[in-house]
């Protein structure tokens, strides 16, 4: 536990960044989720308009610091591919 004035306010930053982060975290996990549903449902428009919606969400992650760059850019064209693959 942290002893000093110093350490308990660092932790208590800690856990109100976690915190938020969890929920950044979630909200992308969520328009992933959506996107993967339509691609499910096999519904070529509403997996476009779902995947347009989480592309910038994705990206604010980013530069947010939540997810690197690469991970960000692999889950999205995993995405699109899939999307494509609807249309065909």
């Amino acid at each position: 536990m942290a002893n000093s004035p110093q350490a308990r306010k660092r932790a208590k930053q800690a856990d109100v960044r976690r915190n938020h982060n969890a929920s950044l975290r979630s909200r992308a996990r969520t328009y992933v989720k959506k996107t993967l549903a339509a691609i499910q449902a096999g519904d070529h428009g509403a997996a476009m308009s779902a995947y347009r919606e989480a592309t910038p969400i994705l990206d604010s992650m980013v530069t947010k610091g939540l997810y690197k760059k690469n991970k960000c850019a692999r889950i999205k064209s995993r995405l699109n591919d899939r999307v494509k693959a609807l249309a065909s």
